[in-house]
């Protein structure tokens, strides 16, 4: 019963996560986006203290439940582990505590000294969104574009195709050397990555050996069969001196389910593991057992996103527009400050999932590595939208009204002179000015003194709010004639 439940709750949770960041019509983040600040680390980020206590309570009643039930990346390993069919594959092992402790350690001084990219790399909740985001979206989007194929030869307009594309080559691969670190670790030895290099499995698990339901051996019952132990995916079960390491127990009951004497091995409180070590023919009491939690996941389908055209009226192929250096990387609004992003973030990738506009992108710089950057080559911050701050579950972008937004200034534009067209091809244009949202920029005569000098765009920098509607629509290619720098500090105009 115990392994039941526990792979209902992982399947249903699992199911929940990994929609967040796949699903293209938007629905399930407002239905499920609970379940991203439940997650341990953006939690504890986010100062939701709620959260952080009820999952030490948790930890501190049935174990490690967190990591086989909530945690995506633990659920993943076990689907992982699967492709190996073999009935034997697992043994007891020694905990490696040196290696799990200096990985803790050096993960609190990261935290605490706010380098998020080293954060972001051993976080499972951020490994987890990054794989997502990066490996299993794009196959949905495939499946995507070939279903509205389909649909469109039979006269059907139900879904539209998207633009796959690459948002950030360093990710991708990090994304790529993760999965497969992950599956090889998971294929060999079921949960070597959670009781070896997790920060947070190691952290739990000073909480777990603790825990008031423990899985205890009934030495007078026990037979030595070994079949516990090899069914053991944390490999914490020494079944010949009748020992479990609570520490690293994942509470997944494969060794209840595989034991052949029925009360030799069982699942209960410590003060009826204490009592029938006394009387081992008492039998123990099964029907103790809690998270008994049935939940039905309704599945929804909706019509896709609406499809982004290149509109060149069919006369030619209109060249893309160069990246642009920036000075200051633009940060999204609610971040508050590139300190606070580069201290809250663990580069999960959600936002860059949620991001309507496809205006938000992994970052490569050094520093910053993973976490959301804003470029306007494909898109631009559109006032009404602030999807990336209401998806956020650890605090690094704050949830912010649309009022809020269209008034926060996250940079400034900048106009390059050798670029505008007005002054290298002498015919009018203005599209900086026209699509303005805030009417920071104003035509003017570039020569003051001359009637006949071509009108030219002039920001005020006061109004403007960096969204990047000039920089994306200004027709210039490749390079653009106006761009935005962004500021460390957001303030409000």
């Amino acid at each position: 019963m115990l392994r039941k439940t526990r792979i209902i709750l992982a399947i249903v949770s699992f199911v929940m996560v990994t929609l967040l960041f796949l699903d293209l019509t938007d629905t399930t983040r407002h239905l499920f986006g609970w379940m991203a600040k439940i997650q341990f680390l953006p939690a504890l980020l986010a100062m939701n203290l709620l959260v952080v206590v009820g999952l030490l309570l948790l930890t501190l009643v049935f174990g490690r439940m967190y990591c086989s039930v909530i945690c995506p990346l633990g659920v993943m390993q076990d689907v992982m582990a699967r492709f190996n069919f073999k009935k034997n594959k697992y043994s007891y092992s020694k905990a490696k505590n040196v290696l799990r402790y200096v990985v803790l350690f050096f993960f609190i001084i990261a935290l605490l000294a706010g380098l998020g990219s080293l954060v972001a790399l051993l976080a499972p909740y951020s490994s987890f969104g990054r794989i997502a985001n990066n490996l299993f979206r794009p196959l949905v989007e495939l499946a995507n574009n070939a279903l509205a194929s389909w649909a469109e030869q039979r006269g059907s307009y139900a879904f539209s195709s998207i633009d796959i594309w690459l948002r950030s080559l360093p990710t991708f691969i990090i994304s790529a050397v993760t999965f497969v670190v992950l599956f090889v670790l998971a294929y060999r030895n079921g949960r070597t990555y959670c009781n070896t290099i997790c920060p947070v499995g190691t952290f739990l698990s000073l909480f777990a050996r603790f825990s008031w339901l423990r899985i205890k051996i009934d030495e007078n019952e026990c037979i030595k069969c070994g079949k516990c132990a090899r069914s053991c995916k944390a490999a914490c079960i020494d079944f010949k001196n009748y020992t479990v390491d609570y520490s690293r127990c994942v509470v997944c009951g494969n060794c209840i389910d595989k034991c052949d004497k029925k009360h030799a091995i069982s699942y209960a409180p410590v003060r009826l593991v204490a009592k029938a070590k006394k009387t081992a023919s008492e039998p123990v009491d099964q029907g103790r057992r809690s998270f008994l939690v049935a939940s039905a996941l309704a599945t929804t389908a909706a019509v896709l996103a609406q499809e982004k055209k290149k509109v060149d009226g069919g006369l030619a192929k209109i060249e893309d527009k160069a990246i642009v250096e920036r000075s200051t990387p633009i940060t999204p609004p609610g971040s508050i400050s590139a300190s606070n992003m580069a201290k809250h973030c663990t580069a999960c990738q959600l936002c860059v999932s949620a991001c309507p506009n496809d205006v938000l992108r992994p970052s490569a710089n050094l520093l910053t590595l993973m976490q959301p950057t804003m470029s306007y080559e494909r898109g631009y911050c559109r006032p009404e939208c602030n999807e990336c701050s209401s998806v956020c579950p650890a605090g690094a972008i704050r949830p912010i009204s649309l009022a809020v937004k269209s008034s926060t200034q996250i940079g400034h534009a900048v106009w390059v002179k050798k670029n505008c067209i007005p002054v290298v091809d002498g015919v009018e244009c203005g599209n900086c000015e026209r699509h303005c949202p805030v009417g920071a920029i104003t035509m003017v005569q570039l020569d003051e003194n001359d009637e006949l000098s071509p009108m030219v765009p002039a920001v005020n920098e006061s109004r403007c709010i960096g969204c990047g509607a000039c920089e994306n629509l200004c027709p210039a290619r490749p390079f653009t004639a106006i761009y935005v720098e962004g500021h460390e500090v957001h303030k409000e105009v």
